[in-house]
């Protein structure tokens, strides 16, 4: 049985929102520590597979007692979405070994501009100004964060090596992180359709599953290794299942119910801050002068998007 939907005024999908993306951005920590031994589609496959395990058990029984009726149409959604979150991570997580995490970075964060600009195509949602312009600031933030790895001030002025993104094996790296937009762009607007039908569990679980059963196909298609890794990387393994996944994902698919999809990708732009943060407390990575610009305009361009909200909420829209 889904959800009873909320009123706009509620907001606690917008807390939801910003507790998964700083949820959210434990990933790359972990991932980082995992890729010393793991490679990237175990790590991708590990992470789906994890959050699966716990979630589809959980929705057999829910669905046991409430069963759900979808049409054959919702179940195509369904696997769809499974399918663009399963290609999503396998090209992004796959990307860091070819190219900058810099490039990676910027060219991951333009998802919220592909789900905007197809958002009234697909979904049939009107996009406000206050949405388009808090894109337009936070992706250009975004691209300032991803400059603040491969430029720096000099006594001549901003110094940058940015050409070396693409180079040799770079082009490669930097096709798969775009492609890895586009795909996180469609679990999206799947996710925003079929959340209308479908409680938080029951979707997620679906969406999870069909992404966990893809890798793990491709895992063992390519033979690659799952039982000689140390205690320390399963621990990572582990970790990015539950927290960025489970917790931080699920929390966005809650979100994706009672907000738009264009709103809640705008939010993922706030990802990066919380890396940096995080980055700075357990890696003692301090953040450059450029990616504390970025990091403001980014915040900056989620409260602009936000304006609209919160405006609904005060006159009881």
């Amino acid at each position: 049985m889904a959800e009873p939907e909320n009123p706009s005024k509620n907001p606690r999908p917008v807390l939801a929102t910003l507790t998964g993306i700083l949820f959210v951005s434990t990933a790359s920590l972990f991932i980082r520590f995992a890729q010393a031994e793991a490679s990237s589609l175990v790590i991708a496959a590990a992470r789906m597979a994890i959050a699966s395990l716990i979630l589809v058990p959980l929705a057999v029984i829910r669905n046991a007692r409430n069963p759900i009726h979808l049409t054959g149409r919702d179940w195509s959604k369904g696997l769809l979405a499974g399918v663009f979150l399963a290609l999503h991570f396998a090209t992004w997580i796959t990307s860091l070994e070819y190219t900058s995490v810099a490039s990676s970075v910027v060219l991951v964060t333009t998802t919220p501009l592909w789900v905007t600009l197809l958002s009234p195509l697909v979904l049939k949602e009107r996009i406000s100004k206050t949405v388009w312009i808090g894109l337009l600031i936070s992706v250009i933030g975004g691209v300032i964060v991803g400059l603040g790895n491969v430029c720096q001030w000099a006594e001549g002025g901003l110094s940058c090596q940015a050409q070396q993104a693409f180079a040799g094996k770079a082009m490669w790296g930097n096709a798969l992180a775009l492609f890895g937009a586009w795909m996180a762009a469609g679990y999206m607007l799947m996710g925003r359709q079929l959340r209308k039908k479908l409680d938080t569990v029951s979707y997620t679980a679906l969406v999870y599953g069909t992404a966990a059963v893809l890798l793990l196909s491709v895992v063992l298609f390519r033979s690659e290794p799952v039982f000689s890794y140390s205690p320390r990387t399963y621990l990572w393994l582990l970790a990015l299942g539950l927290v960025p996944q489970l917790l931080g994902h699920s929390l966005l698919n809650w979100a994706l119910k009672y907000i738009s999809a264009a709103y809640v990708s705008l939010t993922l732009l706030g990802e990066p801050i919380g890396t940096s943060i995080l980055a700075y407390l357990f890696l003692k990575e301090s953040p450059t002068l450029l990616e504390g610009v970025g990091g403001v305009l980014i915040l900056f361009g989620i409260v602009v998007g936000s304006v609209r909200r919160s405006a609904q909420r005060i006159n009881g829209a």
